[in-house]
C-alpha cells in the first residue's frame, strides 16, 4: 500500500519528461510566433524592393536614353 501513496521512481521520470516536454513545445510555439513574424517583414521587405528595382529600372532607361539619343534615332529610321 505504500507503493501506491508515494510516487515511483519511474513516475517521477514520466512527470519530468512531460514537464521538459512542455516547456519544449512552449519554447517551440514562440519560436514559430516569431518566424511568422518575420516572415511578414520579409514580404513586406520584398514588395519594397520590388517597387524599388522598378524604379531603379525606370531611372536607367531615361539615363541611357539621354545619353544616347543618337542610337534611338537609328532604331527609329530602320
Amino acid at each position: 500500500m505504500n507503493s501506491q501513496a508515494q510516487p515511483t521512481s519511474a513516475t517521477q521520470a514520466k512527470e519530468r519528461n512531460y514537464a521538459h516536454l512542455a516547456n519544449s513545445l512552449t519554447r517551440l510555439s514562440r519560436a514559430m510566433g516569431q518566424t511568422a513574424d518575420l516572415f511578414e517583414q520579409l514580404q513586406v521587405d520584398l514588395d519594397a524592393m520590388r517597387t524599388l528595382a522598378g524604379i531603379h529600372a525606370a531611372q536607367l532607361m531615361t539615363v541611357a536614353a539621354e545619353l544616347n539619343p543618337d542610337q534611338d534615332d537609328a532604331t527609329q529610321d530602320r
